[in-house]
């Protein structure tokens, strides 16, 4: 097969003219800010998801941060997975608390359970229940013996059936390459009143929204310029602009996913048997493959020469610096050296997929 002349990128956003509509409108409503389209957003996506409140916000790591500030949580033990991004355990430091990094399951890389119980300690209030990949943590198995707060971190499970459920608060990421972009943004869900209430009022210095105070106060017209701060806050909230193009891209969503999933399904059926696939078809974020360690990076390499573009999303958290644990990580360490992420995303064509599967096999064919 002929090599491309370009770069297949394994991750990318796909917007249209909708999405430009969405942004000239906003722009030519003089309302840039905070205002109607967010509040949209958030009834809208809260009843997608099923939660009774939804608050947008600038990142799913500001909502983290958010929620562990709304909670007041202070030197206090939080539980990761070893197998995230490094925001998930970066955000407690933030917070002056602890990092407690626990290992993974080997099917799914998802959080161990067995390992969780191991490592818990007198001071751990809070876990981070991340859904590798779109695939959902086993919260149910956890909430058997822990009954701290758990945050269901669903960048990646935007949206998997009854991800954003389990946990007492979810945080949804909208970055550039998530399945619902609009180049970065995030949301906070929860059934909890109290504590939407808490990050609502904290995402702007604690001040009242100024759509919501342009909208006339006891019953009269006009804007009502004055406000009480009660609380500390922050400058967290999303605008106008990016809810637009959120708003565009849920329409789209069933339609993309769709799309993700046949990629995935493809994977499944042609590629090399040295190719381990991802435990469930709903991995909806990016296609997790596994490979012998010993052919992890020389299949890296070979690929980019074809102008394919793959990726090792992530490195265990134990790795970094600011976070290094001094204990063993048995499963992670064997798992994560295998592991490859093949494009997977709404841009690609039939012939794109044809392309990364006929490299992927010639590699092996070639190779053992």
């Amino acid at each position: 097969m002929e090599i491309r002349d370009t770069m297949l990128p394994v991750l990318r956003p796909l917007g249209g003219e909708e999405e430009v509509q969405a942004i000239r409108e906003v722009i030519e409503s003089g309302w840039w800010g905070k205002g109607p389209k967010v509040a949209e957003f958030e009834q809208k996506f809260a009843e997608m998801v099923g939660a009774k409140y939804a608050v947008a916000v600038t990142s799913a790591s500001h909502g983290q941060d958010l929620v562990m500030k709304a909670k007041g949580f202070k030197g206090i033990d939080v539980i990761n997975p070893t197998m995230s991004f490094i925001a998930t355990a970066t955000i407690p430091l933030w917070n002056d608390c602890t990092t407690n990094i626990v290992d993974i399951r080997e099917d799914d890389l998802n959080i161990d359970p067995d390992d969780v119980k191991k490592r818990l300690k007198r001071n751990s209030d809070a876990l981070i229940a991340v859904n590798m990949a779109g695939i959902p943590a086993p919260i149910d198995e956890i909430r058997e013996f822990y009954d701290g707060l758990i945050i269901e971190d669903t960048a990646h499970s935007c949206y998997v059936e009854g991800a954003g459920k389990k946990g007492d608060v979810a945080v949804w990421s909208f970055q550039a390459v998530k399945t619902m972009p609009c180049g970065d943004g995030g949301m906070i869900t929860t059934d909890d009143y109290d504590l939407y209430c808490k990050v609502r009022d904290m995402t702007w210095f604690g001040v009242s929204s100024t759509w919501s105070r342009a909208q006339g106060q006891s019953g009269k017209p006009g804007y009502a310029w004055d406000y009480q701060v009660d609380i500390l806050g922050y400058k967290y909230y999303m605008i106008d602009i990016m809810a637009a193009i959120c708003l565009e891209q849920m329409k789209k969503l069933p339609a993309h996913l769709e799309r993700r999933r046949h990629i995935q399904s493809q994977y499944n059926e042609r590629l090399f048997s040295e190719i381990k696939r991802p435990p469930h078809s709903e991995t909806v974020q990016y296609y997790v493959g596994r490979v012998p360690s010993e052919h992890r990076d020389k299949l890296i390499d070979y690929l980019a020469d074809k102008k394919i573009h793959t990726s090792v999303h992530f490195k265990p958290l134990y790795k970094y610096g600011p976070i290094k644990q001094d204990r063993e990580y048995p499963v992670c360490e064997t798992e994560w050296t295998k592991l490859i992420s093949l494009p997977c995303h709404n841009a690609m064509k039939e012939e794109d997929i044809d392309y990364v599967v006929y490299w992927v096999n010639k590699y092996f064919e070639e190779n053992v």
